[in-house]
């Protein structure tokens, strides 16, 4: 399973992501500092990390989760 290193934009602080898929969109929150974000991964590489509202995240949150409930 591939792994990835994602630095938090606002704190620096590293997360490693083992990847099962090699794209992936949606919500992150940095382990240390708390902030939120959605990310976008494609062919391996983070192609974009944008702030994100708690708002926002929750909304997100929640359709990525209903997503995974229908994969299954």
């Amino acid at each position: 399973m591939p792994m990835m290193s994602l630095i938090c934009p606002e704190c620096g602080a590293e997360t490693k992501l083992s990847l099962v898929l090699d794209e992936y969109e949606g919500p992150r929150r940095c382990w240390k500092c708390h902030e939120y974000f959605t990310i976008k991964i494609k062919d391996s590489e983070l192609v974009s990390c944008e702030k994100l509202s708690e708002e926002d995240y929750e909304k997100q949150k929640e359709i990525e989760d209903l997503k995974n409930k229908f994969r299954r």
